[in-house]
């Protein structure tokens, strides 16, 4: 058994410190989606920009939940 597979492929509840984390997460997240927002011009590329930052989210949240 791959105990990588194993961890990447559950579930992971989160407890008291982990939800914190996950929270300044998606504060850091959010404030910088509003700066971009107000900072780049409307474009296929600022559209980018906030589907990437989205992933940067997820992959920063499922950081703290696997580990």
């Amino acid at each position: 058994m791959n105990q990588q597979i194993e961890n990447n492929f559950k579930y992971h509840k989160a407890d008291e410190a982990k939800g914190a984390q996950h929270d300044k997460v998606r504060s850091a997240c959010k404030e910088l989606a509003y700066v971009l927002d107000e900072l780049l011009p409307a474009s296929r590329e600022k559209a980018l920009a906030a589907t990437k930052l989205e992933e940067v989210m997820m992959w920063a949240n499922a950081a703290v939940a696997r580990n």
